[in-house]
C-alpha cells in the first residue's frame, strides 16, 4: 500500500523535482515577477527633474538605465514601468544637471571621489561629456541599449558623439589605449574595456561607419591583449603603471572581468570570428573561479561586499559582471554560466531583499541593510543579476 501521508508526498515531490527540472515557463514567470517588483522598487529613487536616481552617482545612473533597458528588452511592454519614457526623460534632463565630480585613483585600484550637485544650468554635462573617459563609456553604452529598445536614432547619435570624445583620449604612451581621465595620469583597464566595447557596439549598429568603428575595435583589442593587462590567471588587473607600462597587479575587480566579455561578444558579432568568444569564455571561467564562494555566490575580489563597504564605486561592480556574463551566455550558452547567474539571483531574492520594500542590498547573502543600505547603487547591481536570470531562462533580444 502506498503511503498518503504528507511525509510520503513531500518525499515524492522532492524526488520528482530533482529528476524533472522546473517548467521553463513557470520558472521564467517567477524570475519575471521578482524582477518587476525590483524595478518598481528602483523607481522609488528616481527623480524626473534630474533624470537620475537618488543615492547613485553620475556613472552609476548610466548603469541603472542600462539594466532597465535590458529588462525591458526581455520583458516587453509593461504597463507599470515605461522604460521608454524613463530613457527619454533622462536623455533630456540628466544633461542639464550640473554635477561637479572629483575622483582620485588609490592603491589597489579603488577610487575615491566627491560629487556635488548644483542647480540646473545650461553648462551641466551636455552630451554626457565630463572629465572621465570611463564615465563617458558607461553613458555611451546606456544610450546604445536605449537605441536597441526604442530604435530612436538620437540615442545612437549620442553614443557616437560620446565615443568621439573618448577617442580623443588615446595616444601612443604605453603603446596605445586611452587614458582614464583628461589629466592623463593613468591608463585604467576599465576605460579601455569600455572604449573597445563601445567601438564594437557601434560597428554592429552604424552600418555607414562600420569599417571605421571595427578598425578601432580590432586595434584596441590587439593593444589590450599585448599590454599585459590580462594576467597569467586570465584575469584583468586594474591598470598599467604608466612609468613602466607594466601591469600594476592591482585588484582584479569583478567589473573588469565583465565589461571585456560584452566587448568581445560585440567584436565577434561584428567580425564573424568566434575566437573572440573563446577568449571571453576563458576570462569568464577564470573570473567565476576567482569570485564565487563554495555555494556559488559571487563576491567582490576583496570581499568588500561581505563587510558592507565597497567604497563609493564598488557597490555597482558585480552587477556589471553578471550583466556581461549574460551577454556572453546568449552567444555561448554554457550551462555553468547559467547556473552561476541563477544561483546568485536566487540568493539575492531569498537573503538580500527587504520584504517590505523589495529593495536589494550590497551583500548577496544578506542582510539587505548591510552597510547602511539598500541604495540605488546596491539595488541596481543586484537587479542586473535578476535580469540576467530572466534572460538565461527565457532568452532575450
Amino acid at each position: 500500500m502506498v503511503s498518503t501521508t504528507w511525509g510520503g508526498l513531500a518525499a515524492r515531490a522532492l524526488f520528482y523535482m530533482s529528476t524533472h527540472p522546473p517548467n521553463r515557463t513557470a520558472t521564467h514567470a517567477a524570475y519575471s515577477g521578482n524582477t518587476e517588483l525590483s524595478v518598481k522598487a528602483l523607481q522609488d529613487w528616481y527623480e524626473p527633474r534630474t533624470g537620475g536616481w537618488r543615492t547613485a552617482g553620475w556613472w552609476h545612473n548610466a548603469n541603472i538605465l542600462t539594466v532597465l533597458t535590458d529588462w525591458a528588452l526581455i520583458e516587453g511592454p509593461n504597463q507599470n514601468v515605461n522604460v521608454t519614457d524613463i530613457a527619454a526623460n533622462t536623455f533630456v534632463n540628466a544633461q542639464k544637471l550640473h554635477v561637479e565630480v572629483r575622483k582620485r585613483h588609490s592603491t589597489g585600484g579603488q577610487t575615491s571621489w566627491s560629487q556635488k550637485f548644483a542647480r540646473e544650468t545650461e553648462d551641466g554635462f551636455p552630451k554626457f561629456i565630463n572629465e572621465y573617459y570611463d564615465d563617458e563609456g558607461w553613458w555611451a553604452l546606456a544610450w546604445i541599449r536605449s537605441y536597441d529598445l526604442t530604435r530612436s536614432i538620437e540615442y545612437l547619435e549620442m553614443a557616437e558623439s560620446i565615443f568621439e570624445d573618448m577617442h580623443s583620449g588615446g595616444d601612443n604612451i604605453c603603446g596605445g589605449g586611452i587614458w582614464w581621465n583628461k589629466d592623463k595620469q593613468y591608463k585604467a583597464a576599465i576605460a579601455n574595456e569600455l572604449y573597445l566595447t563601445v567601438a564594437a557596439s557601434l560597428a554592429n549598429r552604424v552600418q555607414g561607419s562600420k569599417d571605421k568603428y571595427l578598425q578601432i575595435a580590432r586595434g584596441q583589442w590587439t593593444w589590450f591583449q599585448e599590454s599585459g593587462l590580462i594576467n597569467e590567471e586570465s584575469l584583468i588587473n586594474d591598470g598599467l603603471n604608466t612609468t613602466t607600462c607594466l601591469n600594476n597587479h592591482d585588484t582584479t575587480w569583478s567589473y573588469n572581468q565583465g565589461v571585456i566579455l560584452g566587448g568581445l561578444v560585440e567584436l565577434s558579432k561584428a567580425t564573424g570570428n568566434d575566437s573572440y568568444l573563446s577568449t571571453a569564455v576563458d576570462i569568464a571561467k577564470a573570473a567565476i573561479a576567482k569570485l564565487e564562494d563554495k555555494d556559488g555566490i559571487v563576491h567582490e575580489a576583496d570581499l568588500c561586499d561581505l563587510r558592507g563597504n565597497c567604497g563609493v564605486d564598488g557597490p555597482q561592480f558585480r552587477g556589471i559582471f553578471m550583466r556581461n556574463l549574460h551577454y556572453l551566455y546568449k552567444a555561448v550558452p554554457n550551462q555553468d554560466f547559467a547556473t552561476t547567474i541563477r544561483k546568485n539571483a536566487d540568493s539575492i531574492w531569498a537573503k538580500n531583499r527587504d520584504p517590505k520594500t523589495n529593495r536589494l542590498g550590497i551583500s548577496w547573502v544578506g542582510p539587505p541593510e548591510a552597510g547602511g543600505g539598500p541604495t540605488a547603487k546596491t539595488h541596481g547591481c543586484a537587479m542586473d543579476t535578476l535580469v540576467a536570470a530572466m534572460g538565461v531562462v527565457a532568452g532575450s533580444k
